[in-house]
């Protein structure tokens, strides 16, 4: 069986008669079990239960109702609640846990008929941008398996990328289904925050956290998101704006209005490759006719250290929850309640996640409170308006997704601020809250991905999309 670039594809197969979905499945089984004893994408296959829901939609297919995505074989990150399954974070004290309830977005993706084949491999509660603070041990990039994936979503990235399933479901917080998109040289798209119903995915940043999608085509993004994005009761966060039909409106406008951040493609620790791709680009796209104006952002070194001050806060909130009591690992050598709380948490979390941890304690401390996170969070609304300024001059702003292509397992994690700094063109739309997508631009002279980025105005998704897909069919490869 070939490899499939999109839904679109696949339903023409299944019309034609020449597959079915118990084939897909059991195409995408075999890839899993070939590829990712080296790459460790998939934590856990759903072999059994795959095959079910695949023969369950080649019935309906022959009926004549199956849903919107009969035919896609998705992957979830192991962030998202599916009930009577594993829910582990790839963290050590989730151990054993086994989720009681469905997502939202999970169950709307269920409702079409889309068939999950197994849970997928990220950063220990989604903190890292390499997937290498994972429980489970690091996940290898398909094209160099030497080299990271990508985080905190990479799992989810690599098995997207060495077809192991059509599309995957993961989650972005500051960049984490964008960045290893870059790395994996495939689609990742974070919508704007309340798009999508938060409930049943694991919290690490609250005002951040995102469910978005890592796919190979801008189709395939717009689809997933048409299902998933809506008002829930179930989430007193999330829009309550009508969902456009977002595969419909694909059709880009003849010219727009692009900016691009003066001092991101300046910024001298820019790749040059990744620097010749974003310029080829930017020339292409005055080549045909729309306006592209460099733009100042003033803010640019003060994101990173604002987004860690902020997620970190969150997080030592969200995650106090985890204490040995209720669910989880419990240590085996505590001897009274306070040990039971102390060697639960330093032998059931690993150290970065110990480290957000301590950080955001530290940010939310009475000494230290106006210093740092109150500061942090007048410094977020700055970013944010002049985010918002900026994309109402603009209908897009384009900028690299990543500093560097992948780089080697290893080679920053005794660097935390190195790694931290992989953020760095990421961490805007989720300060801001607006929509993005990592396009892939071509390869470096190594044949690692480049990764293109673009972000628009608050729920201008459509816009976003039907750019984004222009982009991907238009322009030359680096």
């Amino acid at each position: 069986m070939r490899r499939f670039h999109s839904l679109t594809e696949v339903r023409h197969e299944l019309t034609a008669g020449t597959t079915t979905c118990r084939q897909l499945v059991e195409y995408y089984l075999d890839n899993i079990e070939r590829h990712n004893g080296r790459l460790n994408a998939f934590l856990e296959v759903w072999p059994d239960e795959a095959r079910a829901q695949a023969d369950a939609v080649d019935a309906k297919l022959a009926a004549g109702t199956a849903g919107k995505l009969a035919g896609m074989v998705i992957g979830l990150k192991d962030v998202l609640a599916y009930k009577d399954h594993a829910l582990q974070s790839s963290s050590h004290i989730l151990d054993g846990f086994k989720s009681l309830f469905t997502a939202s977005a999970v169950q709307r993706l269920l409702d079409e008929d889309a068939i999950f084949i197994g849970r997928q491999n990220c950063d220990e509660f989604a903190m890292g941008a390499s997937n290498e603070t994972s429980y489970f041990g690091p996940v290898r990039n398909a094209l160099d398996e030497e080299r990271v994936s990508g985080g905190s979503s990479g799992g989810s990235a690599v098995a997207v990328q060495a077809d192991m399933c059509l599309a995957s479901i993961g989650s972005d917080t500051g960049g984490s289904v964008r960045q290893p998109a870059a790395f994996c040289g495939i689609v990742g798209f974070k919508p704007t925050y309340s798009r999508i119903s938060r409930y049943g995915l694991v919290a690490y940043a609250s005002s951040f956290d995102q469910i978005g999608t890592l796919t190979r085509s801008v189709d395939d993004a717009a689809l997933l998101l048409e299902v998933m994005a809506g008002a829930d009761d179930f989430d007193s966060t999330v829009s309550q704006r009508e969902v456009p039909a977002y595969s419909q409106l694909l059709e880009p406008a003849p010219h727009y209005r692009i900016g691009y951040i003066r001092d991101a493609v300046e910024r001298p620790g820019l790749n040059p490759e990744i620097k010749g791709a974003l310029e080829r680009t930017l020339d292409e796209l005055r080549g045909q006719g729309h306006v592209v104006d460099a733009v100042d952002f003033p803010y640019l070194d003060y994101m990173v250290p604002t987004y860690y001050i902020l997620t970190t806060a969150e997080a030592s909130s969200n995650l106090s929850r985890f204490d040995g009591v209720k669910y989880g690992y419990r240590a085996p050598d505590a001897t009274d309640l306070a040990s039971l709380y102390k060697k639960t948490r330093s032998q059931g979390f690993g150290p970065e996640v110990q480290r957000r941890i301590l950080l955001g304690t530290f940010v939310l401390s009475a000494d230290y409170y106006d210093a740092y996170y109150t500061k942090a969070q007048q410094v977020r609304r700055l970013i944010k308006e002049k985010t918002d300024e900026l994309l109402r001059q603009y209908d897009f702003l384009v900028l690299p997704t990543t500093p560097t292509t992948a780089f080697r397992l290893g080679e920053n994690k005794k660097d935390t601020l190195a790694m931290y700094l992989a953020d760095i063109f990421t961490v805007q739309a989720s300060l801001a809250g607006v929509p993005a997508v990592s396009v892939p631009a071509g390869n470096d002279s190594q044949g690692l991905p480049i990764g293109l980025q673009i972000v628009s105005g608050a729920f201008r998704e459509e816009h976003l999309l039907a750019f984004a897909k222009s982009l991907t069919e238009t322009l030359t490869p680096a």
